[in-house]
């Protein structure tokens, strides 16, 4: 299991580009830090996600 933003998911395996299309997650919007690392953004199309990883996805949003 994969712990994505505190929640255990099935992603063991899949790309991470993958898993953010597939949850319509925009890859320009959003921060992506694995194990506590920073992963840049043209990375995202090479990581595999694999079992015990810990994912926090932080999204940008515009305010005033």
């Amino acid at each position: 299991m994969v712990t994505i933003n505190g929640k255990q998911v099935n992603a063991n395996g899949v790309k991470l580009v993958d898993y953010l299309n597939e949850n319509d997650f925009d890859i320009n919007r959003i921060a992506v830090e694995i194990n506590e690392f920073i992963i840049p953004r043209e990375d995202c199309k090479n990581v595999v996600l694999k079992d015990g990883d810990i994912v926090e996805l932080v999204s940008f949003v515009a305010g005033g």
